[in-house]
């Protein structure tokens, strides 16, 4: 497979080097969000993952952007058009992904997988982020780490016009990100990396380097191809004392968001 046949996202997952990021990727997601309670949680674009499918909360909803539609990076999988609902039959809302249909502080979850890669604006997108969560709710992000053999890879692609990995923008560093969340006022609770074999095209060959997972695990770890972050919302000053009080849920069950223009939830 060449380097041009890969560039696009949908091509890109269904390539070796695609599936073993995403198997990575999936296998913390599936790790870290069974253990995250509250009523709403809402993943943010990439249909390709399913970032909520350990996830108890009732109200679970992939989020996708109305404004590029189909041309977007995201392109949805077959399975899975405007007329069809999320993984496990859960609600699909499209909207501007900088212009968030929700009420303030009405989301206890929220996951970015590469989407502040393939925004047009990360910092809104951040403080979008912030605005609806709840306070102590919990935001991960997932992104391809610019300080690996992988970001080398990619940079130099992009230089030759044959970039390795699908992304609109330049890969965000992981320093970066956690600068940009703590002047927001989250507090990073864990960092990881993953997937520490050489950006190889062929299973046949990301096979025969394997070993270099525990290696790199263990000697360096900041250099995986890709991390995830889990972040904490924090607000200065308060105290919870008591029973949590539960304000009007800001969203329906099916997590229907608030009439705003743009903005379609299907079942």
């Amino acid at each position: 497979m060449s380097d041009r046949a890969i560039i696009d996202w949908p091509a890109w997952t269904n390539s070796a080097p695609g599936r073993y990021v995403l198997e990575w990727e999936q296998a913390q997601l599936d790790r870290v969000v069974s253990d995250i309670f509250g009523y709403h949680a809402l993943q943010l674009g990439m249909p390709q993952l399913d970032a909520l499918r350990e996830n108890r909360m009732t109200g679970r909803a992939l989020v996708l952007d109305a404004e590029s539609g189909a041309s977007a990076p995201y392109v949805l999988p077959r399975t899975l058009g405007r007329g069809a609902s999320a993984p496990g039959g859960r609600s699909t809302v499209w909207c501007d992904l900088l212009d968030l249909p929700f009420e303030a502080q009405s989301v206890d979850l929220l996951v970015l997988p590469h989407t502040l890669e393939f925004s047009r604006d990360p910092h809104r997108l951040l403080r979008e982020a912030e605005r609806v969560l709840v306070p102590e709710g919990q935001l991960i992000i997932l992104g391809f780490n610019s300080l690996s053999l992988w970001g080398a890879r990619q940079s130099l692609g992009k230089v030759a016009g044959r970039p390795f990995v699908p992304e609109a923008h330049d890969m965000i560093a992981f320093t970066r990100i956690k600068d940009w969340i703590k002047l927001l006022g989250f507090d990073l609770e864990r960092g990881r990396f993953g997937c520490y074999r050489p950006p190889l095209l062929t299973d046949k060959w990301l096979q025969r380097y394997q070993f270099m997972e525990p290696a790199g695990d263990r000697w360096w770890p900041i250099f995986g191809a890709a991390y995830m972050i889990t972040a904490v919302k924090r607000v200065r000053g308060m105290r919870l004392i008591g029973p949590r009080k539960l304000k009007k849920p800001a969203l329906a069950p099916g997590l229907a968001p608030v009439a705003a223009p743009h903005t379609r939830n299907e079942h």
